[in-house]
This record gives structure tokens, sequence and C-alpha cells, in this order.
């Protein structure tokens, strides 16, 4: 792959995961401006808050399909189990966290992250999944949920394809994202955080 394909690539899957769909949504459904809801995150928790859980939904599927889609695209081209294809894809979680369009400024990055998971392994998107659930109906919390699925996450792949490098790269993905919740997290210490609905 030329240095110029991979430039297209990365170009054309940051774009993709730039595109801030809770935001589009949000203000074509009447919601307003998403930014001046809840904790004016640009992701499907947020969308929550609006009281339409159906819209919320999908801002959920869309943001997940934004880190599928780029191994589609690839998995007609090349062999998206190397890790050159592997670092290709993730730059649609980058583009969901660091949208050009929001001034760099997106949303945290799990759903798109989730996508990325599926299109990677889906028994690893699964655990992913199931992990988030789980944390989420023990403890009520987005965040953590989100933290201790992606921190988990290059676990089970060591356990179903242990291969050192890519595993290495999840625990990468993993760093980014914690960052983006070290509000959070700093709630999460002091009790602070607010705590997701699971039913009305």
């Amino acid at each position: 792959m030329s240095l110029v394909t991979n430039f297209l690539f990365i170009t054309v899957f940051y774009l993709i995961g730039s595109i801030p769909f809770a935001l589009i949504l949000t203000k074509l459904l009447g919601h307003g401006d998403i930014r001046d809801i809840g904790s004016g995150n640009v992701g499907a928790t947020n969308v929550l808050r609006t009281g339409n859980k159906y819209l919320a939904f999908a801002v959920l599927c869309l943001d997940i399909s934004k880190g599928l889609l780029p191994f589609i695209i690839l998995s007609s081209l090349y062999d998206t189990n190397t890790l050159h294809s592997i670092f290709l894809c993730h730059f649609a979680i980058i583009g969901h966290i660091f949208p050009i369009w929001l001034k760099f400024k997106g949303g945290k990055g799990v759903a798109t992250y989730i996508g990325f998971l599926i299109g990677l392994n889906f028994l690893i998107g699964l655990y992913f999944l199931l992990t988030w659930i789980i944390v989420a109906c023990i403890s009520r919390y987005s965040s953590l949920s989100s933290l201790t699925a992606s921190l988990v996450a290059p676990l089970y792949f060591f356990f179903i394809n242990p291969n050192n490098f890519v595993g290495i790269f999840l625990l990468y993905l993993f760093l980014i994202i914690s960052l983006k919740h070290l509000e959070n997290i700093k709630k999460l210490m002091n009790g602070s955080e607010n705590k997701i609905k699971l039913s009305k």
C-alpha cells in the first residue's frame, strides 16, 4: 500500500468518524444543540438525556457503524487482520473524538470503538457489550461501564487470538478513551458522577 493510499484511507476514515450524528439528529428533531444538554458530550448517552430513548438508540447505532465501516471498506481490498489495517481503521475513532467540524471537541469514542471491535473480531465486540451491560446494571454508571469494558477488551483479545501487537494497540485505545473520561473519573472518585436510568 503506497503512502498516498495510506493517507487517503486515513483521511476518509477520519472523516467518517467525525460525522457528529448526535448533534445533527438532535437538531433535526428539534432538541436544540446537544452540547447545551446534560454533560454537553456529543454521544448517545447524552442524547438519552433529551428524554428520547429512540433517538439515543439511533445515534448509538450510527456511531457504532462509523467504527465498523472502515473494516468493511478495507475487507474488499486487503487483509483487515493485519496491524497496518487495524491502524488505518482506528482513525474513525480519532475522528469521532476529535472532529474537525466541532473544533476537535467530539464524543468519548466508546460507541465507535464498539464498531471498531466488531470489525476486528465479532466476539470481542460482543464481550465488550456484555461487560458494559453487566457493569452498567450493577453500578448504573455509563462512564465506569465504558472504562471497564475498554480495559478488559485487550484481555479478551489475548484470550481469543494471542497477538501481542494488536493487544498492545487496544491498550493504546483504552488510554485515549480514558483521557476523554478524566472528568468522569474525577466525579466517580468524589461520588458526584451522574447515574444512568436503565428503565423508565
